[in-house]
Protein backbone atom coordinates (compact mmCIF):
# COMPACT_ATOMS: atom_id res chain seq x y z
CA UNK A 1 0.00 0.00 0.00
CA UNK A 2 1.52 3.31 -1.08
CA UNK A 3 1.61 6.36 1.17
CA UNK A 4 -0.61 9.30 0.27
CA UNK A 5 -0.69 12.76 1.88
CA UNK A 6 -1.41 13.71 4.52
CA UNK A 7 1.06 11.60 6.51
CA UNK A 8 1.90 12.56 10.09
CA UNK A 9 5.66 12.93 10.48
CA UNK A 10 7.53 11.31 13.34
CA UNK A 11 8.51 13.95 15.91
CA UNK A 12 11.28 14.73 18.39
CA UNK A 13 11.13 15.78 22.01
CA UNK A 14 13.47 18.44 23.39
CA UNK A 15 16.13 17.25 25.85
CA UNK A 16 19.00 18.92 27.69
CA UNK A 17 21.68 16.35 26.93
CA UNK A 18 22.36 13.39 24.65
CA UNK A 19 20.47 10.34 25.97
CA UNK A 20 22.63 7.30 26.63
CA UNK A 21 22.18 4.19 24.47
CA UNK A 22 20.43 2.32 27.33
CA UNK A 23 17.24 0.74 26.06
CA UNK A 24 17.64 2.48 22.69
CA UNK A 25 20.76 0.65 21.56
CA UNK A 26 23.09 2.32 19.09
CA UNK A 27 22.35 5.96 18.28
CA UNK A 28 22.61 8.14 15.20
CA UNK A 29 23.01 11.92 15.23
CA UNK A 30 21.76 14.27 12.52
CA UNK A 31 22.28 17.98 12.11
CA UNK A 32 19.09 19.91 12.91
CA UNK A 33 18.29 22.63 10.40
CA UNK A 34 16.23 25.71 11.22
CA UNK A 35 13.52 25.47 8.59
CA UNK A 36 10.07 24.03 7.95
CA UNK A 37 9.42 20.32 8.37
CA UNK A 38 8.06 18.82 5.14
CA UNK A 39 7.25 15.49 3.51
CA UNK A 40 7.86 15.16 -0.22
CA UNK A 41 5.84 12.84 -2.48
CA UNK A 42 6.90 12.16 -6.06
CA UNK A 43 4.19 10.98 -8.50
CA UNK A 44 3.72 7.33 -9.45
CA UNK A 45 3.86 8.20 -13.17
CA UNK A 46 5.40 10.88 -15.34
CA UNK A 47 1.96 12.50 -15.65
CA UNK A 48 1.80 13.33 -11.94
CA UNK A 49 3.20 16.25 -9.97
CA UNK A 50 5.45 16.59 -6.95
CA UNK A 51 3.57 17.15 -3.67
CA UNK A 52 5.08 18.89 -0.64
CA UNK A 53 3.24 18.49 2.66
CA UNK A 54 3.86 20.50 5.85
CA UNK A 55 4.00 18.97 9.31
CA UNK A 56 0.31 19.91 9.73
CA UNK A 57 -0.73 18.24 6.48
CA UNK A 58 -1.05 21.32 4.23
CA UNK A 59 0.19 20.98 0.63
CA UNK A 60 2.50 23.86 -0.34
CA UNK A 61 4.15 22.77 -3.61
CA UNK A 62 2.67 25.83 -5.36
CA UNK A 63 4.91 28.02 -3.13
CA UNK A 64 8.05 26.29 -4.39
CA UNK A 65 8.08 26.18 -8.19
CA UNK A 66 11.86 25.65 -8.13
CA UNK A 67 11.46 22.36 -6.26
CA UNK A 68 8.64 21.27 -8.56
CA UNK A 69 10.83 22.05 -11.60
CA UNK A 70 13.66 19.94 -10.16
CA UNK A 71 11.45 16.94 -9.39
CA UNK A 72 12.64 15.23 -12.57
CA UNK A 73 15.85 14.31 -10.73
CA UNK A 74 13.85 12.10 -8.38
CA UNK A 75 12.45 8.61 -9.09
CA UNK A 76 8.71 7.93 -9.10
CA UNK A 77 6.65 6.74 -6.09
CA UNK A 78 9.13 8.14 -3.55
CA UNK A 79 8.33 9.70 -0.16
CA UNK A 80 11.02 11.64 1.70
CA UNK A 81 10.96 13.32 5.10
CA UNK A 82 13.10 16.39 5.63
CA UNK A 83 13.45 20.11 6.21
CA UNK A 84 12.71 22.96 3.84
CA UNK A 85 15.30 25.74 4.00
CA UNK A 86 16.08 28.77 1.85
CA UNK A 87 19.47 29.99 0.67
CA UNK A 88 20.08 33.73 0.52
CA UNK A 89 22.73 33.98 -2.17
CA UNK A 90 23.42 37.65 -1.51
CA UNK A 91 24.04 37.15 2.20
CA UNK A 92 25.60 33.71 1.56
CA UNK A 93 23.67 31.96 4.32
CA UNK A 94 20.48 30.08 5.08
CA UNK A 95 17.62 32.45 5.84
CA UNK A 96 14.58 31.58 7.95
CA UNK A 97 13.07 34.96 7.11
CA UNK A 98 13.56 34.17 3.43
CA UNK A 99 11.71 30.89 3.96
CA UNK A 100 8.82 32.81 5.52
CA UNK A 101 8.72 35.12 2.52
CA UNK A 102 8.62 32.12 0.20
CA UNK A 103 5.71 30.47 2.01
CA UNK A 104 3.74 33.74 2.34
CA UNK A 105 4.19 34.91 -1.26
CA UNK A 106 0.98 35.31 -3.26
CA UNK A 107 0.71 35.03 -6.99
CA UNK A 108 2.65 32.93 -9.48
CA UNK A 109 4.89 35.81 -10.58
CA UNK A 110 5.93 36.68 -7.03
CA UNK A 111 6.70 33.06 -6.23
CA UNK A 112 8.82 32.62 -9.33
CA UNK A 113 10.70 35.83 -8.57
CA UNK A 114 11.48 34.76 -5.03
CA UNK A 115 12.57 31.35 -6.30
CA UNK A 116 15.33 33.16 -8.20
CA UNK A 117 16.57 35.30 -5.31
CA UNK A 118 15.82 32.92 -2.43
CA UNK A 119 16.13 29.38 -3.84
CA UNK A 120 14.76 26.56 -1.70
CA UNK A 121 16.60 23.42 -0.63
CA UNK A 122 15.09 20.19 0.66
CA UNK A 123 17.33 18.59 3.28
CA UNK A 124 16.30 14.91 3.30
CA UNK A 125 16.85 12.91 6.49
CA UNK A 126 14.52 9.94 6.01
CA UNK A 127 12.94 7.82 3.28
CA UNK A 128 9.42 6.52 3.95
CA UNK A 129 8.65 4.94 0.58
CA UNK A 130 10.71 3.81 -2.40
CA UNK A 131 9.46 2.41 -5.71
CA UNK A 132 5.97 2.45 -4.24
CA UNK A 133 6.99 0.24 -1.29
CA UNK A 134 6.29 1.68 2.17
CA UNK A 135 9.30 1.50 4.54
CA UNK A 136 7.90 2.68 7.88
CA UNK A 137 8.54 -0.62 9.64
CA UNK A 138 12.15 -0.85 8.52
CA UNK A 139 14.72 0.20 11.16
CA UNK A 140 16.32 3.61 10.77
CA UNK A 141 19.71 2.10 9.85
CA UNK A 142 18.16 0.41 6.78
CA UNK A 143 16.19 3.50 5.78
CA UNK A 144 19.34 5.62 6.07
CA UNK A 145 21.32 3.23 3.83
CA UNK A 146 18.51 3.41 1.25
CA UNK A 147 18.51 7.21 1.46
CA UNK A 148 22.27 7.43 0.95
CA UNK A 149 22.07 5.01 -1.99
CA UNK A 150 19.27 7.09 -3.51
CA UNK A 151 21.47 10.20 -3.53
CA UNK A 152 24.47 8.28 -4.87
CA UNK A 153 22.65 6.26 -7.55
CA UNK A 154 20.71 9.23 -8.92
CA UNK A 155 23.57 11.73 -8.48
CA UNK A 156 21.20 14.06 -6.66
CA UNK A 157 22.34 17.64 -6.26
CA UNK A 158 20.77 20.95 -5.21
CA UNK A 159 17.98 21.56 -4.46
CA UNK A 160 18.08 18.02 -3.02
CA UNK A 161 20.47 17.74 -0.07
CA UNK A 162 21.33 14.78 2.15
CA UNK A 163 21.24 15.63 5.85
CA UNK A 164 24.62 14.98 7.54
CA UNK A 165 24.51 12.01 9.94
CA UNK A 166 27.06 10.36 12.21
CA UNK A 167 27.15 7.59 14.79
CA UNK A 168 30.21 9.17 16.44
CA UNK A 169 29.19 10.99 19.64
CA UNK A 170 32.34 13.15 19.64
CA UNK A 171 31.61 14.33 16.12
CA UNK A 172 27.99 15.07 17.07
CA UNK A 173 29.18 17.12 20.05
CA UNK A 174 31.49 19.02 17.70
CA UNK A 175 28.49 19.77 15.46
CA UNK A 176 26.54 21.02 18.47
CA UNK A 177 29.37 23.28 19.60
CA UNK A 178 30.77 24.50 16.28
CA UNK A 179 28.27 24.02 13.44
CA UNK A 180 25.51 25.81 15.32
CA UNK A 181 27.51 28.98 14.81
CA UNK A 182 26.53 28.65 11.13
CA UNK A 183 23.25 30.36 10.29
CA UNK A 184 20.51 27.77 9.73
CA UNK A 185 21.98 24.94 11.86
CA UNK A 186 20.52 24.98 15.37
CA UNK A 187 21.39 21.65 16.96
CA UNK A 188 21.26 17.88 16.54
CA UNK A 189 18.57 15.19 16.42
CA UNK A 190 19.22 11.83 18.10
CA UNK A 191 17.69 8.64 16.69
CA UNK A 192 17.98 4.95 17.54
CA UNK A 193 19.45 2.93 14.69
CA UNK A 194 17.02 0.05 15.20
CA UNK A 195 13.94 2.27 15.46
CA UNK A 196 11.07 2.06 12.94
CA UNK A 197 9.26 5.20 11.79
CA UNK A 198 6.19 5.93 13.94
CA UNK A 199 4.03 8.72 12.42
CA UNK A 200 2.96 11.29 15.01
CA UNK A 201 5.10 9.74 17.77
CA UNK A 202 7.78 11.74 19.61
CA UNK A 203 10.36 9.00 19.48
CA UNK A 204 13.40 11.08 18.55
CA UNK A 205 15.32 13.61 20.64
CA UNK A 206 16.47 17.11 19.73
CA UNK A 207 19.12 19.26 21.34
CA UNK A 208 19.43 22.92 20.46
CA UNK A 209 22.59 24.77 21.26
CA UNK A 210 21.97 27.16 24.13
CA UNK A 211 24.15 30.08 25.19
CA UNK A 212 24.14 31.78 28.59
CA UNK A 213 23.98 35.57 28.60
CA UNK A 214 22.33 38.53 30.36
CA UNK A 215 19.35 40.76 29.57
CA UNK A 216 17.39 43.55 31.23
CA UNK A 217 13.92 42.84 32.63
CA UNK A 218 11.68 45.49 31.05
CA UNK A 219 8.21 44.09 31.69
CA UNK A 220 6.37 41.13 33.18
CA UNK A 221 3.09 39.30 33.07
CA UNK A 222 1.34 38.54 36.34
CA UNK A 223 2.00 40.86 39.26
CA UNK A 224 5.15 42.50 40.50
CA UNK A 225 5.00 40.22 43.57
CA UNK A 226 4.44 37.04 41.54
CA UNK A 227 5.62 37.57 37.96
CA UNK A 228 4.80 34.79 35.50
CA UNK A 229 6.83 35.68 32.39
CA UNK A 230 9.70 38.13 31.99
CA UNK A 231 9.94 40.35 28.90
CA UNK A 232 13.57 41.10 28.24
CA UNK A 233 15.53 43.78 26.45
CA UNK A 234 18.94 45.24 25.77
CA UNK A 235 20.04 48.78 25.12
CA UNK A 236 21.29 49.64 21.65
CA UNK A 237 24.35 51.87 21.08
CA UNK A 238 22.06 54.94 21.33
CA UNK A 239 20.75 53.90 24.73
CA UNK A 240 17.29 52.78 23.57
CA UNK A 241 15.91 49.65 25.24
CA UNK A 242 15.10 47.13 22.51
CA UNK A 243 13.02 43.97 23.14
CA UNK A 244 14.89 40.69 22.59
CA UNK A 245 12.43 38.05 23.82
CA UNK A 246 10.62 36.57 26.78
CA UNK A 247 11.05 33.73 29.20
CA UNK A 248 8.87 30.70 29.70
CA UNK A 249 6.78 30.55 32.90
CA UNK A 250 8.86 31.09 36.04
CA UNK A 251 9.08 28.47 38.76
CA UNK A 252 7.51 29.51 42.07
CA UNK A 253 10.86 30.06 43.80
CA UNK A 254 12.21 32.16 40.91
CA UNK A 255 8.98 34.18 40.77
CA UNK A 256 9.26 35.04 44.47
CA UNK A 257 12.91 36.05 44.07
CA UNK A 258 12.30 38.24 41.02
CA UNK A 259 9.12 39.71 42.50
CA UNK A 260 10.97 40.75 45.63
CA UNK A 261 13.29 42.95 43.54
CA UNK A 262 10.91 44.49 40.97
CA UNK A 263 9.59 48.04 40.99
CA UNK A 264 6.86 49.35 38.73
CA UNK A 265 7.97 51.63 35.94
CA UNK A 266 7.75 55.39 35.80
CA UNK A 267 5.54 56.97 33.08
CA UNK A 268 8.58 57.55 30.86
CA UNK A 269 9.37 53.85 30.44
CA UNK A 270 10.78 53.31 26.92
CA UNK A 271 8.19 50.58 26.18
CA UNK A 272 5.18 52.70 27.10
CA UNK A 273 2.46 52.09 24.50
CA UNK A 274 4.19 49.07 22.93
CA UNK A 275 2.28 45.83 22.32
CA UNK A 276 3.87 42.44 22.91
CA UNK A 277 2.68 39.19 21.31
CA UNK A 278 2.06 36.05 23.34
CA UNK A 279 4.47 34.12 21.09
CA UNK A 280 6.82 34.77 18.19
CA UNK A 281 4.76 35.15 15.02
CA UNK A 282 1.47 35.43 16.96
CA UNK A 283 -0.93 38.38 16.93
CA UNK A 284 -2.44 37.56 20.32
CA UNK A 285 -1.34 40.33 22.74
CA UNK A 286 0.13 39.82 26.19
CA UNK A 287 -1.25 41.71 29.17
CA UNK A 288 1.95 43.16 30.61
CA UNK A 289 3.13 45.36 33.44
CA UNK A 290 6.12 47.60 32.75
CA UNK A 291 8.85 47.57 35.39
CA UNK A 292 11.85 49.77 36.10
CA UNK A 293 14.41 48.49 33.52
CA UNK A 294 17.42 48.07 35.77
CA UNK A 295 17.11 44.49 37.00
CA UNK A 296 19.36 42.00 35.14
CA UNK A 297 18.48 38.36 34.45
CA UNK A 298 20.88 35.62 33.43
CA UNK A 299 19.23 33.58 30.69
CA UNK A 300 19.85 30.54 28.51
CA UNK A 301 18.81 31.00 24.88
CA UNK A 302 19.05 28.99 21.67
CA UNK A 303 20.40 30.38 18.41
CA UNK A 304 17.06 31.02 16.64
CA UNK A 305 16.94 34.82 16.41
CA UNK A 306 15.05 36.80 13.77
CA UNK A 307 16.38 39.81 11.86
CA UNK A 308 14.86 42.15 14.44
CA UNK A 309 17.07 40.61 17.12
CA UNK A 310 14.11 38.80 18.75
CA UNK A 311 14.44 35.23 20.02
CA UNK A 312 11.86 33.06 18.27
CA UNK A 313 11.63 30.60 21.19
CA UNK A 314 11.17 31.47 24.87
CA UNK A 315 14.46 31.83 26.71
CA UNK A 316 15.10 30.17 30.07
CA UNK A 317 15.50 32.21 33.22
CA UNK A 318 18.49 30.97 35.21
CA UNK A 319 18.96 33.52 37.98
CA UNK A 320 19.00 37.20 38.91
CA UNK A 321 22.30 38.98 38.52
CA UNK A 322 22.11 41.48 41.36
CA UNK A 323 25.86 41.90 41.00
CA UNK A 324 25.50 43.19 37.41
CA UNK A 325 24.13 46.58 36.41
CA UNK A 326 22.01 47.22 33.32
CA UNK A 327 24.94 49.14 31.86
CA UNK A 328 27.06 45.98 31.92
CA UNK A 329 24.58 43.92 29.87
CA UNK A 330 25.76 43.25 26.28
CA UNK A 331 24.42 45.76 23.78
CA UNK A 332 21.53 44.93 21.49
CA UNK A 333 22.62 43.59 18.11
CA UNK A 334 20.12 42.77 15.34
CA UNK A 335 20.88 39.94 12.98
CA UNK A 336 22.06 40.82 9.46
CA UNK A 337 19.29 41.72 7.03
CA UNK A 338 18.60 40.09 3.68
CA UNK A 339 19.26 43.35 1.85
Amino acid sequence: MTLQPPVEPMLARAVESVPGPGMFGELAFEQKFDGYRALLFTPSTAAGELLIQTRRGVEIQDRFPDLVAAAGQLPHALVLDGELVVWDAKARRLSFEGLQRRTAARGRTARRGLAQTLPALFVAFDILQQDGVELLHHPYRQRRLRLEALFADHHLAAPWTLCPMTTDLLRAEHWLEQWTEVSGVEGIVVKALDQPYHPGHRGWYKLRRRDTTEAIIGAITGTTLRPQLLLLGRRDPHGHLRPIGRTGPLRAEAARLVGGNLTEAAPDHPWTGMRFASAWGSRAPLNITLVHPELVAEISADTAVDHGGLHRHPVRFKRLRLDVTAGEVPLFAAAPTDS
